[in-house]
């Protein structure tokens, strides 16, 4: 069957389904460059949380034990930051948005990975089964984009530089051999 020559429809349908797996695989990766910042962040967060707790303390106990204004005044400034920090984790909630784009990135990942199967599996396929199949992907993604936090332009940014530049979610032949046994590597055939 000439499905894939340009002027059919299969052509046409091949070429929406390529461009569909290229979106989902940006937002699947943007997501995952926006948990790392996110977790980054509150760990960030977490350490000088820590920190100022443990200079807050030792200055109130200065200012117990020695009386001294400078000591005071110092207690002051690091119970305000250290209560500035803490309104800040608490009313962003960065380990709970992490956790529903990691959910979010999950579902994409699974729906990436149906429509690298479904491109495999293109010239096996009817007309009617591959747009049943894409259609599917299109609901799945759509509720997705509807049920998740979206992400943020500096998490497009990452995910672009780490497709387009760094090929994050591409193996070579020989970077997939050597993660398989040997009896299956395409080097050994």
């Amino acid at each position: 069957m000439e499905r894939n020559s340009q002027d059919k429809i299969g052509y046409q349908i091949e070429s929406q389904i390529r461009e569909a797996y290229g979106r989902v695989t940006y937002s699947q990766t943007c997501r995952d460059k926006l948990i790392h910042r996110l977790e980054t962040l509150n760990s960030r967060i977490k350490l000088w949380q820590i920190i100022l707790s443990a200079l807050t303390t030792g200055s109130i106990i200065t200012t117990l034990l020695s009386n001294k204004t400078a000591a005071t005044i110092l207690a002051a400034i690091l119970s305000t930051i250290l209560l500035v920090l803490n309104s800040y984790a608490k009313n962003f909630e960065l380990i709970e948005k992490s956790n529903k784009h990691k959910s979010a990135s999950d579902l994409l990942w699974k729906i990436r990975e149906e429509y690298v199967s479904l491109l495999t599996d293109f010239e096996d396929l009817t007309l009617e089964e591959i747009r049943e199949k894409r259609d599917d992907l299109q609901q799945r993604t759509h509720e997705v984009y509807l049920n998740y936090p979206r992400t943020d332009s500096k998490s497009y940014q990452l995910a672009q530089r780490a497709l387009k530049t760094e090929e994050e979610q591409t193996f070579s032949d020989s970077e997939i051999d050597v993660m398989l046994p040997n009896s299956i590597r395409r080097t050994n055939r």
